[in-house]
């Protein structure tokens, strides 16, 4: 881990709908918390983006009706360079991770799925892609219901094995 600052990386598939969510709602979290939390950075790519693509409007939509604002986010695909600036990835599901297995091999950091800390039974985050807003609702709340397994897992885990 740097010892300058450290960032997750959130990663699905184009960087238009779950991964910006989940890096604006675990910013959020993170920011309420105390260093070296409140620090870390979050950012998100994904596995079949391009660059510049607007945040999907109804993932703007699922983020308002909780008091966030990811309006201004624009995809980016994963890059070596991302990944090796980062400390931690965190997948909305299996295939991603399988993914970046293939493609960056070996992976520079450790990847996990976003749910993994909270439900090992069901650990990916449901894909809205192209649905109503209900689904990335869903999407959102599955998030959210992850963010709190992943600071323990942060505060327990993670941290304390940079020291």
């Amino acid at each position: 881990m740097k010892e300058d600052s450290i960032q997750i990386l959130c990663v699905c598939t184009g960087n238009t709908c779950r991964s910006p969510m989940a890096a604006q709602l675990l910013s959020h979290a993170l920011a309420a918390e105390e260093e070296p939390l409140k620090s870390i950075k979050v950012v998100s790519a994904g596995v079949s983006a391009g660059h510049g693509s607007p945040v999907s409007a109804n993932s703007v939509h699922a983020l308002k009706k909780v008091g966030l604002d990811v309006s201004d986010h624009t995809s980016q695909p994963v890059t070596e360079e991302l990944l090796r600036t980062s400390d931690l990835i965190l997948c909305m599901t299996e295939s991603h991770r399988d993914i970046l297995k293939y493609q960056f091999d070996p992976l520079p950091a450790p990847v996990y799925l976003m749910r993994e800390f909270h439900d090992p039974a069901q650990p990916e985050i449901p894909d809205p892609y192209g649905m109503n807003l209900h689904a990335y609702e869903v999407a959102r709340d599955s998030i959210v219901e992850s963010i709190p397994a992943i600071i323990r897992f942060l505060k327990e885990e993670f941290l304390s094995q940079s020291g």
